[in-house]
């Protein structure tokens, strides 16, 4: 609330005030770590309706504290890094300071909540202002679309996460989430089930194939934003839940099958798409895909030295993705591009930032002394047959046979990034651009020495490691992270791929013709547009088929279905006996005021009057009439409030009404005849019966006393003097809330209504400063001329295949 305003005062500059909260949250975090990591979690519960026993509850383990660093510590770093990179003029930039903060919170609460509920709502606030932060350059169409389709699907699962959450929560009788994990209801035959719909939320969340479509479109975001959601914080949420989750649930089946089948396919899949990539923030997204799904397997697996690699891996990640994100920022902000086929000699030109982001690649390959190389090692010692009683020999075969692939492949565009971003491009001419100034690329070399000194000192790691897998330790061997581990069988592999890896990258135009004569595989992004165009296509069938737009079949639809439905079950009761009318004593009587059958006579006769008149405004005067003489009971019952609320929505009704019959006919058009005049008056008479009958029993058939008694014994407790005031503001509070939030938000549908008309929407596809300079297609058409449409980017330079102008 505070940051937008400091924006419009002191610009850019803003940035460093927001990031001081987020500093001092890591700062804390740290000095709770060696409790924490003792097994000491801290506990929180802060009472939010204390009467239904509602509270959030907060826990910060050893899984929190590494995510905490990470959402905090690195955040920090952002928020001062964007201070550098936005300028005074920059668009939307108090709204984008603010949405940011605002993220920043709900990822805190995310990692650290130990309610199912409390958890859901902090990661639908992430989804939300993910959705404005992406589409902060609202001006474009692109950005709008590229938000919509990631709220759409990260949302939209999120929803069966819900449901997942509360069958969880009933079969195991709590929704804390600590508690859960450590009695889990295993013997329920509906936790697949639940287990199933938390999976796919967690796999939207951080974008498992097929459902990773939305994660390189949202590079059209500000690179500081891609930095901090895409790489440090928000694309984590679903690795955090699962593995939060799987020391209590990952020998349930079909648990494990599916973490281990969606982590490799999308790691794989990622590291693939990421070597026809000539954007260098396309690179990074689909390389942030393929290590999403390494880590999504290593939280799910549910072994002990997996779960050590996968707090190594996730910190490593952090902070060598959030490195390389920066870098394309410092990059395109200064020299205006981030295609490789137009950046030739930056190495020389910004060698600081150049060996920041080397580390960095460096350790997103695997290489030592980074804390890349320690996780990965940890990773392969994991999946080696024989290592881990609850991995099957042919399953553990398979899962690293497919690590040791996506691995190469993760060397090959790391790689490819250093030398597309840094390299002397001797066919691609160079063009002059300032310098970045120091506190510019101050954090990238920040974030990429932190991942330098972790992995030179990975016993700083590891106490959060052994802490988080301490629940696997009963497997029989306790794997730590160190930087040499000896002649081991995940050192050989290491060199194997590393060998492999280079290879790769030294043959890239072999590898682009074999990429080029590959068959062009639907693209996982088409079934998500089928999918909204089939939601489209039905309801628009739906529509035509069932709106015909006539108001009085609508009614007559409603009434009809409720004479088939409670109707039909009223008339059975009363004639199978099961529902007595009431006695004489506590019957129908004629009137308790001689009055009430005057204005009986008035309701009586207007309504007659009103289905018989063929003038618009006379029906209109008549059918008012009729209205203040069921008021006029209201009174005559004690009930003055009523009263007067229907007298005034009576009057404003006529007043509105007349305003708008200025426009219609004098008469009605038509009138029903013949047997569809017979029908109507007998459904509603039909209706109307219904009602009075209804109303009649329901009279007769209390069991207890009023609720209303009650009212007046406790209106002193709540405070106020007016007992209808105090029904609605107290005991019938969450009524008036629900009522209020209807009409605020018809109020903002309204108010956008009428703002469409006037707001004028200009769509600016020229700026690429933060968009995606090219897509897959386009950038493999402006590499390498005259090859296939789904050919690859993946060349030396734009001499080797001459780049299309225009």
């Amino acid at each position: 609330m505070v940051v937008p305003s400091l924006v419009r005062v002191m610009g850019s500059r803003a940035f460093l005030v927001a990031s001081v909260p987020l500093a001092f949250s890591a700062i804390w975090v740290l000095t709770q770590a060696p409790g924490i990591v003792g097994g000491r979690p801290v506990v929180a519960s802060v009472p939010w309706v204390p009467a239904l026993g509602i509270t959030f509850d907060f826990r910060i383990d050893a899984l929190s504290l590494a995510m905490v660093l990470l959402v905090s510590g690195v955040g920090a770093v952002i928020f001062c890094y964007s201070a550098a990179y936005f300028h005074a003029g920059e668009r939307a930039l108090a709204r984008l300071a603010g949405i940011l903060v605002l993220f920043a919170g709900a990822m805190l609460g995310v990692v650290t909540t130990d309610n199912l509920f409390a958890l859901y709502v902090f990661w639908e606030l992430t989804s939300v202002s993910s959705f404005l932060l992406v589409a902060h350059s609202d001006h474009k169409e692109n950005a709008r679309r590229a938000a919509t389709q990631a709220l759409v699907t990260t949302a939209g699962f999120g929803l069966l996460m819900l449901i997942g959450f509360i069958l969880l929560g009933q079969i195991g009788g709590t929704y804390r989430i600590s508690e859960l994990v450590a009695n889990p209801p295993v013997d329920s035959p509906w936790l697949p089930l639940a287990l199933i719909l938390i999976l796919g939320g967690a796999f939207a969340k951080s974008a498992q194939a097929p459902l990773h479509y939305w994660l390189p479109g949202a590079m059209v975001a500000p690179t500081p934003v891609s930095g901090y959601l895409h790489a440090a914080a928000m694309v984590k949420g679903g690795v955090y839940l699962i593995a939060r989750l799987a020391p209590g649930f990952a020998d349930v089946d079909p648990w494990r099958a599916m973490v281990l089948a969606f982590g490799l396919a999308t790691m794989i899949i990622g590291a693939w798409r990421a070597l026809r990539q000539d954007d260098l923030k396309l690179l990074l997204a689909y390389g942030t895909v393929s290590q999403l799904g390494f880590l999504t397997l290593l939280a799910g697996v549910g072994t002990h030295t997996a779960a050590v690699a996968a707090i190594a891996m996730l910190l490593a990640h952090g902070f060598f993705k959030s490195t390389l994100f920066l870098t394309v920022g410092v990059v395109d902000h200064q020299a205006g591009t981030r295609s490789i086929s137009r950046l030739t000699g930056l190495g020389r030109r910004m060698p600081v930032l150049a060996v920041a982001a080397g580390l960095a690649a460096a350790s997103m390959a695997g290489l030592p002394p980074l804390l890349g190389f320690v996780g990965k090692e940890a990773a392969l010692e994991a999946f080696v047959p024989g290592h881990e009683a609850a991995l099957s020999t042919p399953v553990a075969a398979v899962m690293l046979t497919g690590i040791v692939l996506a691995s190469v492949l993760t060397f090959a565009y790391s790689a490819r990034f250093v030398w597309g971003a840094f390299a002397d491009k001797q066919t691609v001419s160079g063009f002059p651009f300032p310098k970045p100034s120091r506190p510019f690329i101050a954090a990238p070399v920040l974030l990429s020495a932190t991942g330098l000194l972790l992995g030179v000192l990975p016993f700083a790691v590891d106490p959060i490691a052994q802490s988080y897998a301490s629940p696997y330790s009963g497997s029989g061997y306790d794997y730590h992270l160190e930087l040499w581990h000896g002649f081991t069988p995940a050192l050989g592999l290491s060199v194997l791929l590393t060998a492999a890896g280079v290879a790769l990258f030294w043959q890239r135009r072999t590898v682009t013709k074999v990429q080029n004569s590959m068959p062009s595989w639907p693209e996982a992004e088409v079934g998500y547009h089928l999918f909204i165009h089939g939601i489209y296509s039905t309801a628009l069938q739906v529509t035509r088929r069932t709106q015909s737009g006539s108001l009085p079949v609508y009614l007559g639809i409603i009434l009809a279905t409720m004479l088939a439905l409670p109707g039909v079950r009223l008339l059975s009761a009363l004639v199978s006996g099961d529902v007595a009318l009431p006695d004489n004593d506590t019957g129908l009587r004629l009137w308790d005021n001689p009055l009430e059958i005057v204005v009986a006579l008035v309701i009586l006769v207007t309504a007659v009057a009103t289905v018989r008149e063929h003038r618009r405004f006379p029906a209109l005067i008549i059918i008012s009439a009729l209205g203040f003489g069921i008021a006029g009971l209201f009174v005559l019952h004690g009930a003055p409030d009523l009263a007067l609320t229907l007298v005034l929505v009576e009057t404003l009704t006529t007043i509105i009404l007349v305003f708008v019959l200025r426009r219609l006919p004098a008469n009605f058009g038509t009138r029903p005849n013949g047997w569809a005049k017979r029908l109507t008056v007998l459904l509603c008479a039909a209706a109307g019966s219904f009602i009075a009958v209804s109303l009649w029993v329901m009279s007769a058939a209390r069991t207890s006393a009023p609720i209303s008694e009650e009212f007046a014994l406790y209106a002193d407790e709540a405070g106020g003097h007016n007992l209808v005031n105090i029904i609605l503001a107290d005991f019938r509070a969450l009524d008036t809330f629900g009522e209020t939030i209807v009409l605020a938000t018809a109020a903002v549908a309204v108010a956008s209504l009428v703002l469409l008309n006037r707001r004028d929407r200009v769509v600016d596809e020229t700026d690429d400063n933060d968009d995606i300079a090219v897509n897959e297609t386009e950038a493999d058409a402006a590499v390498l001329d005259g090859a296939a449409p789904n050919s690859v980017a993946f060349a030396d330079s734009p001499a080797d295949h001459p780049r299309k102008e225009g």
